[in-house]
């Protein structure tokens, strides 16, 4: 059994990374860039110009336990904070990043935001 598990694992490892990344989830609502709050548009910008962020735990790894984004290997994913006036913390707004077929969260192009700290994901199009 683990020989067949090792060997499905080595198939989906050599799969091109375009046939990996093609499939988009049609449960998850898209937004328009333009329609996001004026505070995940300034995010989206940091993202592709590689920062500086403003919170420490702006690009670490988002494990996608709730299991609302595609699933993808651990580390696929990078999240960031979307401040929300106001708020005395964080605040519930983020940004997730996948790595797409560039490797690179900037130039990816796979971007989904949430203003209710991961109960809902919308795919952002730009």
């Amino acid at each position: 059994m683990l020989r067949l598990g090792l060997f499905l694992l080595a198939i989906l490892a050599a799969a091109p990374a375009a046939a990996r990344e093609s499939y988009v989830d049609p449960g998850i609502p898209s937004v328009r860039a333009a329609a996001l709050p004026g505070e995940a548009r300034q995010t989206l910008a940091l993202i592709k110009q590689g920062g500086p962020f403003p919170y420490r735990k702006d690009g670490s790894v988002f494990g996608n336990f709730e299991r609302r984004l595609p699933a993808r290997p651990r580390g696929y994913y990078r999240e960031y904070t979307v401040p929300t006036t106001g708020s005395r913390d964080r605040g519930a707004r983020r940004i997730v990043a996948g790595r797409g077929s560039t490797g690179d969260v900037r130039t990816s192009g796979e971007y989904y935001f949430t203003n209710d700290h991961y109960r809902s994901f919308r795919k952002i199009r730009e």
